[in-house]
This record gives C-alpha cells, sequence and structure tokens, in this order.
C-alpha cells in the first residue's frame, strides 16, 4: 500500500509488540520500509516481515552499542528518514520508593530514556548530512502526571519528554524535527497482560485485574483504554510531510485522563 512515507526508511524500536508493531505496521501501509528492532520477533511481526515492507532486527537496547545494527539496516536501504523511539518498560512498586533499588533505578532509567539517547545519537549524523528527518519519541502521561507506584518509570518519561525538546533545539535548523508523544493507559500486555501492570497491582493488593484495569480507564474522560492503533496513527502523521512545521510538541493522548491545562 502507498501513502504519505513512500520511499522513507523509518527506524523503530521495541517494535515487536502493543504500540511498537502497530507503529510498524502504520508506518508500512504508509509506504515506509520499516526496519523493526526489538530483542525478539513476536507472531505479529513476523506477519508483517512475511508480508513485506518491515525488516526484523535483533537488538537489545540495554546495551550500550545495541543501535548499530539498526543504522547499519537503514543505510543498506538508503538511510534514516524516520526514528521512532518507542522501546520502554514499567514495573509497578508495590512496596513504595525505599523498596527500588540501584540496578531497578539504572534498569528503569536504561529502558525509558538512554535506549533513546543511545540510538538517537547513531542515527543522527546520517539525518544531518542529509538534511532532513524527523524523530518521534514515546513517552508517557506519567512524565507530567507523578505516580508513586511507577517512581522510576515516571522519572525516565520526564526526562525523555526534556531530552526531546532540548533536541529539537539544537537540530531544527538543520531539518531534523523531534516531537513526542505521551499516551495514557494503552491495551496493551504492558498494561492488562499477565505481567502487566494491572495484574501486579492487584496481586500486591488483592484486588481483581479487571478491576484494578477498570478503575484505571474510568479515569479517563472516554471511559477506556487509548488502542496501540490510535497511538500509530499519531506517531505516523508526527512523522510525515502533514506536520512539516511542527517540532518540539509533545501531543497527549489519554482520552482527557489529565485534567489540567
Amino acid at each position: 500500500m502507498s501513502g504519505d512515507l513512500d520511499g522513507r526508511v523509518a527506524v523503530v524500536t521495541g517494535a515487536s509488540r502493543g504500540i511498537g508493531v502497530a507503529i510498524a505496521r502504520t508506518l508500512a501501509a504508509q509506504g515506509a520500509h520499516v526496519i523493526a528492532g526489538a530483542r525478539r520477533t513476536s507472531a505479529e511481526l513476523t506477519d508483517l516481515t512475511d508480508a513485506g515492507g518491515v525488516e526484523f532486527v535483533a537488538v537489545d537496547l540495554a546495551g550500550t552499542d545495541a543501535a548499530e545494527p539498526l543504522l547499519a539496516a537503514a543505510l543498506a536501504r538508503g538511510g534514516v528518514d524516520i526514528l521512532v523511539n518507542n522501546v520502554g518498560a514499567v514495573t509497578p512498586r508495590p512496596g513504595g520508593f525505599l523498596s527500588v533499588t540501584d540496578e531497578q533505578w539504572l534498569a528503569s532509567l536504561t529502558l525509558n530514556l538512554l535506549a533513546a539517547v543511545r540510538v538517537t545519537r547513531v542515527v543522527l549524523p546520517t539525518m544531518l548530512a542529509a538534511g532532513r528527518g524527523s524523530i518521534v519519541n514515546v513517552g508517557s502521561v506519567n512524565a507530567f502526571l507523578p505516580d508513586p507506584a511507577v517512581i522510576d518509570y515516571c522519572a525516565g518519561k520526564a526526562a525523555l519528554t526534556n531530552f526531546s525538546k532540548a533536541l529539537s533545539k539544537e537540530v531544527g535548523g538543520q531539518g531534523i524535527r523531534v516531537n513526542s508523544v505521551s499516551p495514557g493507559p494503552v491495551a496493551t500486555d504492558l498494561w492488562l497482560g499477565s505481567g502487566g501492570v494491572a495484574a501486579t497491582i492487584a496481586a500486591a493488593t488483592g484486588a481483581d485485574p479487571a478491576a484494578v484495569a477498570a478503575q484505571a480507564a474510568a479515569g479517563s474522560v472516554t471511559g477506556r483504554f487509548t488502542r496501540p492503533q490510535e497511538v500509530a496513527e499519531l506517531v505516523a502523521f508526527l512523522a510525515g510531510d502533514r506536520a512539516a512545521n511542527m517540532t518540539g510538541t509533545d501531543v497527549t493522548i489519554d482520552g482527557g485522563l489529565v485534567t489540567t491545562l
């Protein structure tokens, strides 16, 4: 299928499931060739690679040099036009702040901030040489909606949003746009899976996971979680030319969860 992104090469991290695989699917549907980075593939991602337009690259972005294979795969296709830093992870901390170890802090900050920093550092020179490019970082409403139950995740996502804004100021005059999106709860395994947020909180409190998820959904004006495809469509818009004069912007997609201006 052709579309707004015909001929573009896009790198997407955390692309094997949830929001990431939805982004890979959407960018490919709009004409991009997608380099899909993840530690391992999935049934959904395998379907995309089999259909063409999506190429899986096995990477563990907890490592310091892990981004190099993504760049190599993109350069083999002509360069990098779009980078979507989507990889991230959240672990509820029912024991509170004092239960979170240095190792847990470092693991959270690595996946939610440093992974994006490292991939961007590797990819950005190619974009600067071309004089064009679009970077979209997938953050969270927890960047500005602090929650002690996920305190380390909140800190990592807040730093990612700040990083996005700062970088946009540096490279905006050189043809590179940097934007971010901040989803609220999204209907993925990260929230709803057997080891997800709802199940973890339920196990710690004695509640039913479905009740925990329902309570979280009720916090939004729409009364439901955001769907992965809805986030993917927003990312695709920011990545493409329809958003050509948008940079340094963070777009919230949370069903009205955040009530402040």
